[in-house]
């Protein structure tokens, strides 16, 4: 009897993780954070709360200390703050892991190799990511003297033989990333620099590589030597839009948060009230989360965080993926509180997990027979007809799914008189006849009827020939 249960344990374990075998590799994300203790600022700490339970669809490559709007020099003491989170992680996990079946870690050496979505990395493999980065602020202090093992860590991550880009996702200032370019600069001929700079993914959070009365004082920053110096080579998302929207929206709505995220488990416990406004970095990862609504590497597709368009910064002698004025700080805004609900419901739902170890997953969204996160391309003739199923979508509870079919007109190359005539699960697209060079956007959006109802997303490039 003892051999039998042996057997079964070990045919689950297997079973288990040819599951997460079988999943997307995560998105790679660094953290750059000025995380303060709660009575000074609580925005970072709330938002390291709710990466927390994103854990499994992003790999938290490092969580690294940095200058910010309320300090500099950085008092590294504020650092305990991020060890109190991941405290409260270790010991919620074991009812997050419930929501992907997973039942143990993987041993750390593989957990430092590459996860897959679904895998909850374990206490002591986010503890080995954290490190401290420039305890000053600004362009001025960027050279010798200014190495640190953050910007050492950068270094060693993009150098890993990974495919898959680096993210850095910048809630303080960027100057630890811009020590790590600077260092390889110095270190590696031209060709070198320009194949690290070539994974990178840089997302700002406005420009925080100063003090806030410094705030408008670009040329202080470090970001703007980044734009500046390697304006072809480095992706630079710099967000004027998303963290205020966030802000301001999660202030006005603060007493769900109280309800439904404060108190909930040990991460619930150490989520602090807002102060100025509700976890304004967030939208960094919520850019990067592969939900299946976009590929974040194209910021003009909207995302939860927005979208972009490339042009002139507002220190006026720059350029990045930006959307910080008119027309495309108003058509990221429209999305942002569109989609803002949903956003919020799929945290509640993961902090439900957290307080009961069960709860509501998202729905599994399969059109034309393909599942997963990454945007499906299709070749279409000028004046042909396209069909969409999404048929076989299911929900992993058993919940009654409803579908929305939507084109992202302000992407690609959506041409006057195409038509989307959607029915439940099924739609189609008509291209009109010399629609040669269309690039239609159609985002298939699927929401389950669940008791905290989550949405689902797949996003569907129809090019024209």
């Amino acid at each position: 009897m003892k051999k039998a249960v042996i057997v079964i344990t070990l045919l689950l374990l297997c079973i288990t993780g040819a599951v997460h075998a079988a999943g997307e590799l995560k998105p790679r994300v660094a953290i750059l954070t000025d995380i303060a203790p709660g009575n000074v600022e609580p925005d970072d700490m709330e938002s390291m709360v709710r990466l927390m339970v994103y854990a499994d669809q992003l790999e938290i490559e490092a969580l690294i200390t940095t200058t910010g709007w309320n300090c500099d020099p950085y008092p590294v003491e504020w650092a305990d703050s991020l060890h109190r989170v991941i405290d409260a992680y270790e010991q919620d996990v074991h009812k997050l892991m419930a929501r992907s079946g997973q039942k143990r870690f993987l041993p750390l050496k593989k957990e430092q190799g590459q996860q897959r979505i679904g895998y909850w990395p374990s206490p002591e493999y986010l503890r080995s990511r954290v490190a401290m980065g420039s305890l000053r602020s600004g362009i001025g202090v960027i050279g010798e003297g200014n190495q640190s093992a953050g910007s050492d860590l950068i270094i060693r991550l993009v150098d890993e033989k990974d495919p898959r880009p680096l993210w850095i996702c910048c809630w303080g200032g960027a100057n630890t990333l811009a020590q790590a370019i600077w260092q390889v600069q110095q270190q590696r001929t031209a060709e070198e620099l320009k194949a690290f700079l070539h994974k990178l993914r840089v997302y700002t959070i406005t420009d925080q590589d100063m003090v806030y009365a410094m705030r408008m004082n670009r040329a202080y920053s470090s970001h703007q030597w980044l734009r500046r110096e390697f304006a072809d080579d480095l992706l630079f998302i710099w967000d004027e839009s998303a963290w205020l929207s966030q802000c301001e929206l999660g202030s006005q709505n603060w007493q769900q948060y109280a309800s439904e995220i404060q108190g909930k488990g040990r991460l619930g416990g150490v989520y602090p009230t807002y102060k100025y406004g509700v976890e304004g970095d967030t939208p960094s990862f919520l850019h990067v989360l592969p939900n299946g609504l976009h590929n974040p590497n194209e910021p003009e597709q909207i995302g939860w965080a927005g979208c972009f368009r490339r042009g002139i910064c507002p220190d006026s002698l720059t350029t990045a993926w930006t959307n910080w004025q008119q027309p495309q700080k108003g058509i990221s805004r429209s999305y942002e509180e569109r989609f803002y609900p949903a956003i919020f419901r799929d945290f509640a739902a993961r902090m439900a997990w957290v307080q009961n170890g069960a709860g509501n997953r998202n729905p599994i969204v399969v059109v034309n027979g393909s599942r997963g996160t990454r945007p499906i391309e299709v070749s279409a003739r000028a004046g042909e007809t396209i069909a969409l199923d999404a048929s076989r979508s299911f929900d992993p509870d058993g919940h009654q799914l409803s579908f929305k079919w939507w084109i992202q007109t302000d992407a690609g190359h959506c041409p006057e008189g195409v038509t989307l005539s959607g029915q439940g699960s099924q739609a189609s697209l008509s291209i009109p006849a010399g629609s040669e060079r269309a690039e239609i956007h159609v985002i298939c959006e699927v929401e389950d009827n669940g008791p905290i109802a989550l949405c689902s997303y797949r996003r569907i490039i129809i090019r024209g020939r």
